[in-house]
């Protein structure tokens, strides 16, 4: 079984910027893809970033390319999700997903497992 926790969320300024990590424990992931998802109230769940098992290709949200950078340190088995130039429309609570091989990087239904979340908020 896999268990995924994030942290690093926080109350930020618009501009500021956060690192958020995701640490999983109960087995190696470095063969797995991991995903960067995020919801707002009233808003569905939302693909932010993932970075595929194996060679590492990454993926990106439009909205979040250009300020959002996806990593991960196997030996470590933690992801971590680095924000810039944060805006307010990011403030969501963050998820970390875990797959070993999702039909669809950007797909939250091809995740196996799940963090319980994190909160952002950018303040204006």
């Amino acid at each position: 079984q896999v268990q995924l926790v994030e942290s690093g969320g926080g109350l930020v300024q618009a501009g500021d910027s956060l690192r958020l990590s995701c640490a999983a424990s109960g087995r190696s992931l470095s063969t797995y893809s991991m995903g960067w998802f995020r919801q707002s109230p009233g808003k569905e769940r939302e693909f932010v970033a993932a970075i595929s098992g194996g060679v590492g290709s990454t993926y990106y949200a439009d909205s979040v390319k250009g300020r959002f950078t996806i990593s991960r340190d196997n030996a470590k088995n933690t992801v971590y999700l680095q924000m810039i130039r944060l805006k307010p429309e990011d403030t969501a609570v963050y998820y970390c997903a875990a797959d070993y091989y999702p039909s669809d990087h950007k797909d939250s239904h091809a995740y196996d497992y799940w963090g319980q979340g994190t909160q952002v908020t950018v303040s204006s």
